[in-house]
């Protein structure tokens, strides 16, 4: 009886104490006449129970990078860089003055979330960039959907 009652007892603990994880890693892809984007999300949902309610968290990383189609010389003369993308999760914003010439063509933004809004796979992002007196708009797909 005892040999019985142990592998039960195991088995009632494990189901009353599992979680499920479900990872998620999205890549939406993009761009404008003069400007290309990649928005990368990924994370973890846990799905769980206790005390006889669900219980549910996630975790969430993204990266947002920015990067101009032509020469580092053509944005030489660049004096202030705005952008910004939105998803149904959120967005996010960035601005950068430069007093000296970019350094760099690509420019990045990331961050980390807990218990935030989920970015949908089959989403469309959208991207805007002004620079000095241009501006250009355009979305990011996900190719993998």
């Amino acid at each position: 009886m005892k040999n019985i009652l142990t592998p039960l007892f195991t088995m009632i603990v494990l189901t009353a104490c599992s979680n499920k994880k479900i990872h998620y890693d999205y890549i939406f892809n993009g761009e404008g006449e003069y400007w290309k984007a990649e928005y990368s999300f990924s994370g973890t949902e846990i799905w769980g129970k206790k005390d006889g309610t669900i219980t549910y968290s996630n975790e969430n990383n993204k990266e947002f990078i920015l990067t101009y189609k032509g020469s580092l010389e053509e944005i030489s003369t660049m004096k202030t860089l705005e952008n910004s993308y939105k998803t149904s999760a959120g967005g996010g914003s960035s601005t950068m003055e430069f007093d000296e010439p970019p350094t760099k063509v690509t420019f990045k933004n990331s961050g980390r979330t807990g218990n935030g809004a989920k970015v949908n796979e089959d989403e469309v992002v959208q991207v805007n960039v002004k620079w000095d007196d241009y501006e250009e708009s355009f979305e990011l797909h996900n190719k993998n959907k």
